[in-house]
């Protein structure tokens, strides 16, 4: 008799890509020399890569931080930090993505890089219940005023924090991003918060937008309702407070990332068009697949790599 079958998907393949463009990268593919570790602060050691995903209703959640090649030629640790929360329970609850990246050649760019998502992440936890009301009903100035007013404070902590260490503010600082998910079925609005360097990417119908590309403050706005997609910086360009408010649509992927992805995205087509092809398949990738992916690799690009990609069935 033969055996009944079973309905397990194969794993997802995805063809080797050594490299993309003509020209390989200096460094190896592969992590060279570990870190050096003191043994009374064991502790304080980074793994090579972190992996993360999660799956809510029809929002996939995948994110990866990984040591970039330069770090893993040279034995140093990774600078980009990366955590996920979910706050709250039940359709209230709220899921947060913060990732940030620091300048290697700054000496606490690895512990400015952890504090700040550290500080963020608390203060959003505090404030799960307001925030997650906020984005249901569309109150986008609301969000705003409040995303930026924790964001100022993780600054402010780590300027302190660099005061206490002898350091210049521009040796323990970082890029920070944030991504904020209703766990909410019926509420597909998506809000990005961040500042210095770093992206917002969404995919849809097939091509990419960079969504933080208009390069100069926008004007004051009445508030939108929730299915707008609006945006707003404050400050210089370049270093301003980024907030957007989007509605996710089907087939939309929304990926979130440290400058050190961000800025291969911004100037390598070869780039785009691989994730695209590679992202717009019918399934989202799986942890592995996702990865893989994260860390295609090209000449010339040779920093920490922090990413959060969100697929909407």
């Amino acid at each position: 008799m033969p055996a009944p079958a079973t309905d397990v998907a194969a794993p997802q393949q995805r063809p080797e890509v050594r490299h993309l463009g003509d020209r390989a990268p200096t460094y190896a593919a592969e992590p060279g020399p570990l870190p050096p570790a003191d043994p009374a602060a064991l502790d304080a050691l980074v793994p090579d890569t972190v992996l993360e995903g999660a799956r809510y209703g029809g929002c996939t959640l995948r994110a990866a931080s990984l040591r970039g090649d330069s770090a893993r030629y040279r034995g140093e640790a990774r600078r980009d930090f990366l955590l996920t929360a979910r706050f709250g329970t039940g359709d209230h609850a709220l899921v947060l993505v913060a990732l940030a990246g620091g300048d290697r050649a700054a000496p606490g760019a690895a512990e400015a890089a952890a504090d700040l998502c550290r500080t963020v992440a608390a203060a959003v936890g505090r404030s799960q219940g307001r925030l997650a009301d906020d984005i249901r009903a569309g109150r986008r100035d609301a969000l705003r005023s409040g995303l930026q007013r924790l964001t100022d404070r993780g600054y402010g902590r780590l300027r302190a924090r660099a005061a206490e260490l002898g350091l210049a503010e521009e040796e323990y600082t970082a890029g920070l991003r944030g991504l904020l998910l209703p766990v909410d079925p019926e509420c597909r609005t998506r809000v990005s918060f961040g500042a210095g360097a770093g992206g917002l990417f969404r995919l849809r119908s097939g091509q990419w937008q960079d969504l933080e590309s208009a390069g100069t403050p926008a004007p004051a706005r009445p508030a939108a309702p929730p299915e707008a997609d609006t945006a707003e910086t404050a400050g210089e360009p370049g270093s301003a407070f980024r907030f957007r408010a989007s509605v996710a649509r089907p087939g939309d992927t929304l990926l979130v990332c440290s400058g050190g992805l961000a800025e291969p995205m911004r100037e390598e087509a070869a780039l785009q068009a691989e994730l695209a092809a590679r992202w717009s398949e019918p399934e989202p990738p799986g942890l592995a697949a996702f990865l893989a992916d994260t860390q295609l690799r090209l000449k010339g690009y040779a920093d920490d790599r922090t990413a959060a990609a969100v697929w909407e069935a």
